[in-house]
C-alpha cells in the first residue's frame, strides 16, 4: 500500500463506519459549549491546497468549496491531492445527504473514476464504482423530475465504464464486457432523454469501443476487435482528431500483426503515418507511429525491409530527441529496439555504439542502481561476446551482476540466469588466466619485504670517513 493510500484509509474508514451523528459531532461544534467555544472556533483556520477554510461554515458551504477544489486540483494536474479532495468531498457529501441518496453515489464514482484515470489503481476503481452502484436508487419513477432521471443514468454510465475499465486491467475479460455492454445501453437511454449532447455521446460511444476492441484482443475474438476498430474510426471521423485516428490505426494493426498479417498491419500504419506528419511534422504522434512501423519492418522476413525498418527508425529516434528529449523513457526505448534490430542483422559495432549511447543516458536518467541500466550492459556484454571480446565481456556481465543482486537480490532468476553467463565466461582461458594473474598479485610479498631499505643494508662501502 502506497503512501497516498495510506493517508486516504483513516478517512474512508471514517466514511463506512461512522453514522452521521458521529461525523456531525467530530465536525459541528455543539450549541451547549458557549461563546468562548464559540470563538475558539471561529479563530480555528484549516489550510488545504493553498484555501483557508473557515471552521464556521455549515457542511454545505464546505461541501460546495470542496467541490470546487477537486475540479480545481484536477484541471491542475495535481492528482495525488485531487484524489485526497475527493475522499473529503465523499465524506461531506454523506454527511450532507446520508445513505442511499443519488449525491453519494455520485460522489463515490467519481472517486473510483479518478483512481483508474490519474493512478490507474484498478482494484481500488472497482471497489469504489461498487460503492456507488449500492448507493443508487434501484429505479426511477418515470414520473420523477427529468433532471433527477438524467442524474441517475449519468452517475449509472460512469460506473459502468469504470467498472468495465477496472476489469479489463484487471484481466477480467467477461466482466469487462459485459460493464461496457451496459454502458452502451445507458448511454441510448440518455439518448432517448435528450440528457447528452451529440458531441459528448459520439465521445462516449468511442470510448466504449475502443475499450471493447481491447477486450476482443485479449479474448482471441479479432474479426471483433476489427470491427469495433471500424465502428470507431466512423465515429472518429465525426469528431474530427487525427490524433485518435491514428491510434484507432495503431490498435487495428497490432491486430493484424497478432493474426500473422503483417501486410495489412503495414498498411494501417501507414495511413496512421501520413495523418500524422499531415497534423503535426516532426511531432509526438508521428514518432509514435514511425516507431510502430520500424518494428513491424524489423518483424518482416523479407530482407527488403530492412532499409524501411532503419528510415523509421531514425525518424522516430530524430522526433523524440527533439519533442521529448534525449533522456526520456520513449527516445531510450526506441534506441534499445534500434539497437536490436541492429544487432539481429549482423550490425555489431553499430549496434553496441547505440547501446553505450543508451548506457550513460539511462544512467543520468534512471540511476546506476536500475533495472534499465542492467539491461543496457546485458545488451553491450552479449554483443561483445559475439565480436570475441570475451574479458571486456565477462566484465560488462559482472557489472549487471551487481546491479541485479542489489535490485533483486542473488535468488532471483534474472540474478541468478545472469550469474551463471558469469560463470560461463570466467572458465574461457583469457578470463581464467586474467584472474590468476590477478590472485598473484594478490598473494605476491610487497616490494618493502623483498628490496631491502638502505639502513638494513649497512653503511655503503663505498663510502669511508676521511
Amino acid at each position: 500500500m502506497n503512501m497516498l493510500q495510506l493517508r486516504n484509509e483513516p478517512l474512508l474508514n471514517l466514511i463506512e463506519s461512522s453514522s452521521i451523528g458521529k461525523i456531525q459531532s467530530v465536525g459541528i461544534s455543539s450549541g451547549s459549549s458557549g461563546g468562548s467555544v464559540r470563538g475558539e472556533r471561529a479563530s480555528c483556520r484549516s489550510e488545504r491546497s493553498g484555501d483557508v477554510v473557515s471552521a464556521e461554515m455549515t457542511p454545505e458551504q464546505k461541501l460546495a468549496q470542496c467541490t470546487s477544489r477537486v475540479q480545481d486540483l484536477a484541471d491542475s494536474q495535481q492528482f495525488d491531492a485531487c484524489i485526497q479532495e475527493t475522499v473529503r468531498l465523499v465524506a461531506l457529501t454523506r454527511l450532507v445527504y446520508g445513505d442511499g441518496h443519488l449525491k453519494l453515489a455520485e460522489g463515490y464514482a467519481r472517486l473510483a473514476k479518478a483512481y483508474l484515470k490519474f493512478k490507474g489503481w484498478a482494484a481500488q476503481a472497482y471497489e469504489h464504482s461498487s460503492r456507488a452502484y449500492s448507493q443508487l436508487p434501484p429505479s426511477c419513477p418515470s414520473s420523477a423530475p427529468h433532471e433527477e432521471q438524467v442524474a441517475r443514468l449519468h452517475c449509472l454510465l460512469t460506473v459502468c465504464q469504470t467498472q468495465g475499465g477496472a476489469a479489463l486491467l484487471l484481466g477480467n475479460f467477461v466482466e469487462a464486457e459485459s460493464c461496457f455492454g451496459r454502458a452502451e445501453e445507458v448511454l441510448g437511454d440518455l439518448r432517448d432523454l435528450e440528457g447528452v449532447s451529440p458531441e459528448e455521446s459520439s465521445e462516449i460511444e468511442f470510448e466504449i469501443s475502443t475499450k471493447l476492441c481491447r477486450v476482443y484482443q485479449h479474448q482471441g475474438r479479432s474479426e471483433e476487435a476489427v470491427a469495433r476498430c471500424e465502428r470507431a474510426l466512423e465515429q472518429q471521423g465525426e469528431m474530427d482528431k487525427p490524433g485518435r485516428t491514428c491510434s484507432i490505426y495503431r490498435e487495428m494493426a497490432s491486430i493484424e500483426q497478432a493474426r500473422g498479417r503483417l501486410d495489412k498491419a503495414i498498411e494501417h500504419l501507414l495511413q496512421a503515418h501520413a495523418i500524422a506528419l499531415r497534423q503535426s511534422p516532426g511531432g509526438a504522434e508521428g514518432a509514435r507511429v514511425a516507431h510502430s512501423l520500424a518494428l513491424a519492418y524489423s518483424a518482416a522476413a523479407e530482407p527488403h525491409h530492412n532499409d524501411s525498418a532503419v528510415h523509421y527508425f531514425e525518424e522516430s529516434l530524430s522526433a523524440y530527441r527533439s519533442v521529448v528529449g534525449p533522456e526520456d523513457a520513449m527516445t531510450l526505448s526506441v534506441l534499445d529496439d534500434y539497437s536490436r534490430f541492429l544487432l539481429q542483422t549482423g550490425q555489431q559495432e553499430r549496434s553496441v555504439g547505440l547501446q553505450r549511447e543508451a548506457l550513460a543516458l539511462k544512467r543520468s536518467t534512471f540511476g546506476d542502481l536500475s533495472a534499465e541500466v542492467a539491461q543496457a550492459l546485458q545488451l553491450i556484454a552479449g554483443v561483445e561476446m559475439t565480436q570475441g571480446h570475451i574479458r571486456q565481456a565477462h566484465r560488462t556481465m559482472s557489472q549487471c551482476l551487481e546491479i541485479e543482486i542489489a535490485l533483486y537480490g542473488p535468488q532471483h532468476k534474472k540474478t541468478r540466469a545472469t550469474q551463471r553467463t558469469v560463470d560461463m565466461l570466467s572458465q574461457a582461458p583469457d578470463v581464467s588466466a586474467s584472474h590468476r594473474r590477478d590472485a598473484n598479485l594478490q598473494t605476491r610479498p610487497p616490494f618493502c619485504a623483498v628490496v631491502p631499505s638502505p639502513a638494513a643494508r649497512g653503511p655503503n662501502p663505498s663510502m669511508s670517513d676521511s
